[in-house]
């Protein structure tokens, strides 16, 4: 069979051909990737732009469980596009724009494929910033992670809160949903009267209109998506400042307050106990979100103000606080780096306790070391998605810590060595090798023999603390 055009029809492709050649400068770009191969969530996140800033725009009807949202992503192209992927789970996506022009949209499971309208010259240079506006509806879903527990869209006894560790986030606006891209954010959630609706950093405004108000709250500080959260409910609100300027804001659930109350006064001075261990508090903002016992299973240290499963201890305040700095603003590269985030967390609980309850931290580590369920797996290299919340990533990697504490052989140094790691990485993301190296280059030590058997060894090893 012939296949060659017709000969009045070659002259024509070819103008064709050359034209797009000359619009497109010869670079017609390639899709971002599905997914950026998390060791233990492949599919999350996605690549080839890196967002900067969310603007999210929700509308939250409790009683007909329906959300209406918007969200404008602001992102810049690391390598030449010519469409992009978003991670949403569940709603209806209603429309979208890449630059302010209609995009087409598939869908395929947890995943949108924005493709950019407009001829070859609109697609999208490495380096170049775009904004993409979603539009989107329906009933939001919470999402079972691989050990059976919920996260994303939990609804509440008075209303709903939202949970994203670890991919939990996507069930409620679409995004990159990986700890590696942080971005800013400015959330603007609307719900009935007498309804509050909470998230992170600083609430910069509210207005009520025809039975119904917009509470407008806004992250400058970079933050990872699985540390978004909202909460609507019947909250009991508190605004303050801390000796430092620190802006507090708490929002507790009216059947938590009394048993709260006392716990919650020692914010202020948890941070600056922490501060003076761990560095500067790296946010302009802190507080909590309590809810009622029963509206959600688990404490999660979302940014700036964590949410408590009903009234809180002081160890758990102060784990969730810790997380401000180890999770919050040094954040895992991938999620095989969590042992980061808890270890350190586990360890201020031991930190507090020495300093304030005279159990002395070597107690602590020996307590730790005897229990069988933190030697199920070495804590920087979870077998799987099922482990990542299990014992050995918060008491082994605690121990782990302290067994550097002891390598060093001198406190001063040992929490100068800590203040430098979170100044380092402040605002940004690290794994165990760049933990590794630091503390190797700032001390001179080679700690290989330390990390082999406290982080990656799959035995107990013979001494304690």
């Amino acid at each position: 069979m012939n296949h060659r055009p017709p000969a009045a029809v070659a002259p024509l492709l070819l103008a064709l051909v050359l034209l797009g050649a000359g619009c497109s400068g010869g670079v017609e770009g390639t899709p971002g990737a599905v997914g950026v191969r998390d060791p233990y969530f492949p599919g999350l996140g996605n690549g080839g732009y890196d967002v900067t800033h969310y603007g999210l725009e929700l509308d939250v009807d409790p009683a007909a469980d329906r959300l209406r949202g918007t969200a404008t992503i602001t992102a810049r192209a690391t390598q030449d596009l010519s469409a992009f992927h978003l991670d949403l789970a569940g709603l209806d996506v209603e429309s979208a724009t890449v630059e302010g022009k209609p995009a087409a949209v598939n869908r395929a499971g947890k995943e949108l494929t924005i493709r950019p309208g407009g001829v070859v010259e609109d697609r999208l240079r490495k380096g170049r910033t775009f904004t993409t506006v979603v539009r989107y509806s329906g009933a939001p879903q919470a999402i079972t992670d691989a050990d059976g527990g919920k996260e994303g869209w939990l609804r509440t006894a008075d209303g709903a809160v939202a949970l994203g560790e670890p991919t939990g986030s996507m069930a409620w606006f679409p995004g990159n949903h990986h700890p590696s891209d942080k971005a800013a954010y400015d959330i603007e959630v609307t719900v009935p009267d007498p309804l509050t609706a909470v998230s992170n950093g600083e609430l910069v405004s509210r207005s009520t209109a025809d039975g119904r108000t917009a509470f407008r709250w806004r992250t400058v500080e970079p933050m990872a998506s699985y540390l978004a959260t909202v909460a609507v409910g019947r909250f009991t609100t508190q605004q303050s400042r801390t000796p430092d300027g620190i802006r507090l804001f708490t929002a507790v659930d009216p059947e938590s307050a009394a048993a709260s109350k006392e716990v919650l006064a020692r914010i202020p001075d948890v941070l600056a106990w922490s501060a003076e261990k761990f560095g500067p508090y790296p946010f302009t903002s802190a507080g909590a979100i309590v809810e009622r016992t029963g509206d959600s299973t688990y404490a999660l240290e979302t940014q700036n103000r964590p949410v408590f499963p009903g009234p809180p201890d002081t160890a758990l305040l102060v784990h969730e606080l810790a997380h401000q700095w180890f999770g919050n603003s040094v954040t895992p590269a991938t999620w095989r780096d969590m042992w980061l985030n808890e270890g350190f967390a586990t360890y201020a609980e031991w930190l507090w306790a020495a300093d304030h309850e005279g159990v002395p931290v070597g107690d602590s580590f020996d307590e730790a070391y005897e229990d069988d369920a933190n030697w199920a797996f070495p804590p920087a290299e979870p077998p799987a998605a099922v482990d990542l919340s299990d014992a050995p990533v918060y008491g082994r990697g605690a121990m782990a810590v302290h067994r550097l504490r002891l390598a060093i052989d001198d406190d001063k140094a040992f929490f100068a060595l800590v203040r430098g790691w979170t100044k380092a990485h402040r605002h940004g993301n690290a794994s165990t090798d760049d933990f590794t190296a630091y503390v190797e280059e700032e001390t001179g030590q080679d700690l290989t023999g330390l990390w082999g058997a406290w982080l990656y060894g799959e035995s107990r090893p013979p001494e304690a603390g």
